[in-house]
């Protein structure tokens, strides 16, 4: 998003459609990873979990492509 705002386009993409390198949730997100979890859960996304880590399955097959 920072990309898009030193190019001059401003995104609005909610917080919690944002990932992490690989697909991975964000733990710095308000509400922590629980609440970044239950958020993508809810727009049907499934998320698993590695570790102490949580990923969105398949997160490449969901990627946006401008």
């Amino acid at each position: 998003m920072a990309e898009a705002a030193d190019a001059g386009k401003k995104m609005e993409i909610p917080y919690w459609r944002t990932l992490k390198a690989d697909g991975y949730l964000n733990e710095k997100f308000p509400g922590g990873l629980e609440r970044h979890k239950k958020l993508l859960e809810k727009e049907g996304h499934k998320i698993v979990q590695r570790g102490k880590k949580y990923q969105v399955a398949d997160y490449e097959k969901r990627l946006w492509k401008n």
